[in-house]
């Protein structure tokens, strides 16, 4: 035999061993969800707006996927953190659809089942709340992981988290095994109130004549444009950020493999936005990155996505069935066929609709009641339904309207109740409702024009209103069987927030962080 024969003999030998070999199984992919506070659509420079800079978001949108229709249920921190972590609207969750409450044991976050099943999971910044996650076996539940929080740095304003987000991020990096599979939830506090004031324009060189507009349901003058770009300035710190992690896991090799996903929680703390039912407050951005498993990246994507999709999506990409988990049933449905596929525009035509709603936000109202409302957002209309319409939307005026942050913004709408000519900013923000309020999204999308009780529209309301009620009694939404009031007899997880308004009616010194003394109207009439 040849020395020619004898290589060739053991070369088909050395092929013939390895395809006997089972491969090695694919990796897991790495998921980086970056989640801002209380940002809305269309605040992103990918989506066209000017005034505020975000090329980390822009980046993962034009190597990745953009959402154009993106919503969370309920636009405020706690449920709508509750409905990212547990694949379910908050009408779902028991005391969990309520702000600041204690988190029920019975439901399982999707980390808590990512940590489980051996990835490598935590957050920086703020995770799930405010509110009590609650104990399982004497310890405190880790519901987005285990904090990494030792990283701070001196932030570019007095009113900016001093926490190093990208440096806590390598922190969790560090503490990784191996090649182990990682979940790290990057839950920043901005652009969360409070901020400096001009800091858009001292710090972030930009200008008044920046805003291209002001939305119609706020006076256009310059405290609410400062407030807006103050706003912005926040974003872009988030966005940062979000940068210097990309970055790492350039220079780590792991972004091939890595999902991003950029998000936020709720919409913009301003006068009705954040904490209300409306577009500003519920549509937010949303873009998706994955190098090793989008295809045709660059496209822009129409189908409604909801919170409630993320889990099953997240658990699917890491293949763990959530029912051998021992989830509660997952409302959502997973959107990993957006991926996978080389179209844009609307991919899967079922994906048509959403629906939004609310309970118990903060703290103001007599006995503690939330503001109850259910909603359904389509192409065409938003239809919501306000349930106990004779309350405040945004808590009384005697306290402050608690459900709204204090700005400037705040300040100029309140103050315009007693300006002539100027009273409707006061009415769309803070005044009471009609029970059924009606918007054409394309025409409308500020939600100003009610059409609820014109001619034309009554028979698209009132399918709407049907679709909507047939599928909350689907969802066995306690607001459709009569039993409602349980979500104002939930307590609240701090003590301190019990009973707010007769508290301080009864001349006990309270004074809540979040808003200004003036928000406070004690004569109101």
């Amino acid at each position: 035999m040849n020395v020619k024969t004898h290589f060739t003999i053991l070369l088909v030998c050395l092929v013939l061993f390895s395809c006997g070999k089972e491969a090695d199984p694919p990796r897991k992919p790495n998921i980086l969800f970056a989640i801002s506070d209380d940002a809305s659509f269309p605040h992103k420079g990918a989506y066209g707006t000017d005034w505020v800079h975000t090329p980390n978001f822009d980046r993962v949108a034009k190597e990745g996927l953009l959402f154009m229709k993106a919503f969370t249920p309920n636009a405020k921190c706690a449920p709508s953190r509750s409905i990212i972590l547990t694949g379910r609207n908050s009408w779902q969750l028991e005391e969990a659809a309520n702000h600041v409450p204690f988190f029920p044991e019975k439901f399982k976050s999707f980390m808590e089942v990512l940590a489980a099943e051996g990835y490598h999971a935590g957050f920086t910044g703020k995770g799930w709340a405010p509110g009590n996650p609650g104990e399982i076996n004497g310890k405190r539940r880790e519901l987005t992981g285990k904090r990494y929080s030792n990283k701070t740095l001196s932030p570019p304003t007095s009113k900016i988290n001093k926490n190093d987000y990208s440096s806590n991020f390598i922190d969790f990096l560090e503490d990784r095994e191996g090649e182990q599979p990682f979940f790290f939830w990057y839950g920043c506090t901005e652009p969360h109130r409070a901020y400096e004031f001009q800091s858009g324009v001292n710090m972030g060189g930009k200008s008044l004549d920046d805003i291209d507009r002001v939305p119609a349901f706020w006076p256009d003058v310059d405290s609410v444009r400062h407030d807006m770009l103050d706003y912005a300035y926040e974003i872009e710190h988030f966005d940062h950020h979000l940068g210097n992690m990309i970055a790492t896991l350039e220079e780590r090799g792991e972004l091939e493999n890595t999902i991003i996903v950029i998000t936020s929680d709720n919409g913009m703390p301003f006068p009705k936005a954040k904490g209300n039912a409306y577009l500003y407050s519920h549509h937010l951005p949303l873009a998706i990155m994955w190098p090793a498993g989008i295809k045709n990246p660059g496209r822009v994507i129409e189908d409604y996505i909801s919170f409630i999709d993320f889990a099953p999506t997240f658990l699917e990409l890491a293949e763990i069935d959530p029912e051998e988990a021992e989830m509660p049933e997952i409302e959502g449905k997973s959107f990993t066929d957006i991926f996978y596929t080389a179209e844009e525009g609307r991919i899967n035509t079922d994906r048509n609709a959403v629906i939004i709603g609310q309970e118990r936000h903060d703290v103001g109202r007599p006995n503690d009641v939330g503001y109850p409302i259910r909603g359904i957002i389509t192409d065409e209309y938003i239809y919501l339904h306000n349930f106990e319409n004779e309350r405040w939307p945004a808590g009384n005026p005697q306290t402050g309207y608690l459900n709204t942050d204090g700005s400037p913004t705040k300040t100029v709408v309140l103050n315009s109740r007693r300006e002539e000519g100027m009273r409707h900013f006061w009415v769309g923000s803070f005044g009471k409702r009609p029970q059924e309020e009606l918007y054409l999204v394309p025409e409308d999308r500020e939600c100003i024009q009610n059409l609820a009780l014109h001619a034309e529209h009554q028979e698209r309301k009132d399918n709407l209103k049907r679709l909507l009620f047939e599928e909350l009694r689907r969802q066995k939404d306690p607001r459709m069987f009569g039993q409602g009031h349980v979500f104002d007899e939930y307590p609240y997880a701090q003590s301190d927030m019990r009973n707010f308004f007769e508290r301080y009616m009864q001349g006990e010194k309270l004074e809540p962080g979040w808003v200004n003394p003036t928000d406070f109207e004690p004569d109101f009439r």
